[in-house]
């Protein structure tokens, strides 16, 4: 093992400076503004969790999950996702109540990396869960919510792919036979590999019929009528099913008028094992990354003994910012530069700027070397120098 540098950080791990800061904390307020305005309450929850309970339900690869042991020898994880432990608090405490629940949360997540690539191994989720109900009108708010909060945000350009977790599952099982090789044609999906999804389907010992049919798949992308596409692809009524919930959908979000916004995208798989139905993903310029993404998972709150339908999205913060772009949000602030004979004039005089909503730094002219460097670091510079009881100078 190596030595340390002095200034060296855990993989993955970030400082986050002032002007950053200050960005996240604009764009978190105007996420968690527009949620509130929605209905939806904030919670919290530990950021350590039991690896038996919430680490076993998350969705996240255990090799990604951040371990260690409590003094009783149990172990414990850093929350990986938000939704496993918010399904834990609403069926063990919030269930009894009148449903659905609408609940909303800003968290850091920990998932660990495996070398230096860019990812960040701690981040910071906005997002929302609505548990209780089981309607294609709550998968439709999730998504007229998340394109609230993101216009909110500041962001212009944006779009949401849709799928359907439970169409791809039907057609893969029906055409190949198994969850196994379903699985495993669903992998390529997962990683967006196109080209090894073809060239997969063509190694399969399939009639043309089906192969073109999954060659077909590739193509389920764009408004309304990828609708009529898939119910010519899929034989079975569950899959034709998991297509009239998003013909439904489309009219739902096409009410919210957000319809501009969205994309069908029914390629779309996610690597959260958890999603049972209608899932999404947002994505915006300049962003290699999805920047947030949503789904029905009806089937996690089992895992906690209590049975419900739910769904829910998340904001990924720093890929927002960077969507964003440069943000110019930082509050003046003001500096009251003072000699130490007026030190109490000049605390004064902060006090009273302070009261009326001003950001104010208060600065003993003997500690500062560059005058001229210090004053250019503020919107407006006071000078209470030299006797006491002279005017301010500015």
């Amino acid at each position: 093992m190596s030595r340390l540098f002095m200034f060296e950080k855990p993989l993955g791990m970030r400082d986050t400076l002032p002007n950053l800061y200050e960005t996240k904390q604009h764009v978190r307020s105007a996420l968690e503004t527009e949620m509130k305005r929605w209905g939806y309450q904030f919670i919290a929850t530990p950021a350590l969790e039991y690896y038996e309970t919430v680490g076993t339900a998350s969705a996240i690869l255990d090799q990604q999950l951040f371990k260690l042991l409590d003094q009783e020898g149990h172990t414990l994880v850093l929350r990986p996702d938000m939704t496993a432990p918010i399904a834990r608090v609403a069926a063990s405490k919030l269930l009894n109540e009148n449903l659905p629940i609408r609940l909303a949360y800003s968290a850091n997540l920990f998932r660990a990396q495996q070398r230096e690539g860019g990812r960040p191994a701690e981040f910071e989720q906005v997002g929302v869960e609505c548990i209780g109900d089981g309607t294609v009108s709550a998968d439709g708010e999730m998504i007229a919510l998340a394109v609230s909060v993101l216009k909110e945000s500041g962001l212009k350009d944006f779009q949401l792919s849709i799928g359907h977790s439970g169409f791809v599952k039907e057609l893969f099982v029906q055409i190949l036979g198994n969850e196994e090789r379903a699985q495993e044609l669903t992998k390529f999906l997962y990683e967006k590999n196109y080209v090894g999804y073809r060239e997969h389907v063509k190694s399969l010992p399939l009639s043309s019929i089906d192969s073109q049919r999954l060659l077909a798949f590739l193509n389920l992308r764009g408004g309304m009528e990828v609708i009529g596409k898939s119910l010519d692809l899929i034989e079975n009524e569950k899959g034709k099913e998991a297509i009239l919930e998003l013909q439904e959908l489309w009219n739902i979000i096409s009410d919210y008028d957000v319809a501009n916004y969205i994309k069908f995208d029914l390629t779309l798989v996610s690597h959260m094992s958890y999603y049972t139905g209608i899932l999404f993903e947002v994505y915006a310029g300049n962003v290699g990354f999805p920047i947030g993404n949503g789904g029905r998972y009806d089937g996690l709150l089992e895992k906690f003994g209590r049975s419900t339908g739910a769904t829910g999205f998340a904001i990924r913060l720093d890929r927002l910012i960077e969507a964003l772009g440069e943000i110019d949000e930082t509050a003046p602030v003001e500096c009251i530069l003072f000699s130490p004979e007026r030190r109490k004039e000049a605390c004064g005089l902060a006090k009273e700027r302070r009261i009326a909503g001003n950001q104010v730094v208060l600065q003993d002219i003997s500690g500062v070397k560059d005058l001229d460097a210090c004053t250019k670091k503020y919107s407006d510079v006071t000078f209470l120098v030299g006797k006491a009881g002279k005017e301010p100078v500015k």
